[in-house]
């Protein structure tokens, strides 16, 4: 299946992450004070919550400004990776979160605690507008990059929460239901943890160089084996470069009697994997047939597998 690769242009979205960190910085501010004013340690717990959704989107902002470095003798693949890892610390704290919130609730059904209903409403109801604003901000960029999408997750995460607040308040204040306080929390966190591991595991996919998940190997594979000059191919390695650039090299073995063609035979394979399954980087090592590795991995590469003397190689 071809791949499809929708770029992020580099220097689109910057000032809406910026100003979702200050509103959500604001909003953090405000909850503490309002906490400490009603005694309501839920309220503080909600702040907490929010002050994860700012340092996220800070570090999905930091992360967006590094991915954009060029290659240099340190970084030689550079720096588009930094949003992967990015994500990948959003998405953790982010199930920390939920674990908590859980353990939390827990306890809060055992030991319900007093909340000044109302004073909690009206602060939880302003914190569920700046969650949706910051929600506008970032939704557009999330479709893009997983590491926004992370921080967006925050977001809506801490906008559910601010929704459940309203609803315990109300309802405390109606009919001094306490115990609706950690339900909802378990409803939340559930919500948290879920898309949260849903999401996480496309992240250390490419943190650990597996192969892009929109494409099949076998048919990458076949692809290259069934094109004319090829013997065989053996060696091969795919994966995700950063998450929307996937990247390929292989050993390609010549038939005998066309080492002549064998520049060639290359850029039709690298022009063919480009235009059916999007694989921007490509690196072929030729081998003649009469000097192929012995016995090589078809899939990946047994690093007891040496190349005979005499071998011809050409990247």
């Amino acid at each position: 299946m071809a791949g499809s690769h929708n770029h992020v242009d580099p220097d689109a979205g910057d000032a809406r992450v910026f100003w979702a960190v200050i509103v959500n910085l604001g909003l953090t501010v405000a909850q503490i004070i309002g906490g400490v004013l009603s005694g309501s340690l839920a309220l503080i717990a909600d702040a907490i919550h929010n002050l994860s959704d700012a340092l996220s989107l800070i570090i999905a902002f930091f992360a967006r400004r590094i991915a954009r470095r060029p290659a240099n003798e340190t970084m030689t693949f550079g720096y588009g990776r930094a949003e992967i890892v990015a994500a990948l610390i959003n998405y953790t704290t982010l199930i920390v979160i939920g674990l908590y919130l859980t353990y939390e609730a827990i306890l809060r059904f055992f030991e319900p605690q007093g909340v000044d209903g109302w004073l909690v409403v009206i602060i939880a109801g302003i914190a569920l507008a700046v969650d949706a604003l910051t929600a506008l901000l970032t939704y557009s960029l999330s479709k893009q990059s997983m590491n926004i999408r992370a921080a967006f997750l925050h977001n809506v995460a801490d906008a559910l929460g601010s929704i459940a607040v309203i609803v315990a308040g109300t309802l405390i204040i109606l009919y001094d239901w306490r115990l609706v306080d950690p339900l909802v929390t378990l409803l939340i966190a559930g919500y948290i943890l879920w898309q949260s591991f849903a999401e996480i595991g496309a992240v250390i996919r490419i943190l650990m160089l597996g192969s892009p998940p929109n494409l099949d190997t076998r048919s990458v594979l076949h692809e290259i084996k069934s094109a004319a000059g090829v013997a065989d191919v053996h060696h091969l390695h795919l994966w995700q470069m950063q998450e929307h650039e996937s990247a390929l090299d292989a050993h390609l073995v010549i038939d005998a009697g066309r080492w002549n063609d064998a520049d060639a035979i290359k850029e039709t394979i690298k022009k063919a994997l480009k235009r059916k399954f999007g694989i921007s980087h490509t690196t072929l090592e030729l081998e003649c047939s009469e000097h192929a590795c012995v016995e090589p991995e078809t899939i990946g590469h047994d690093i007891r597998t040496e190349h005979p003397a005499g071998q011809n190689h050409d990247h």
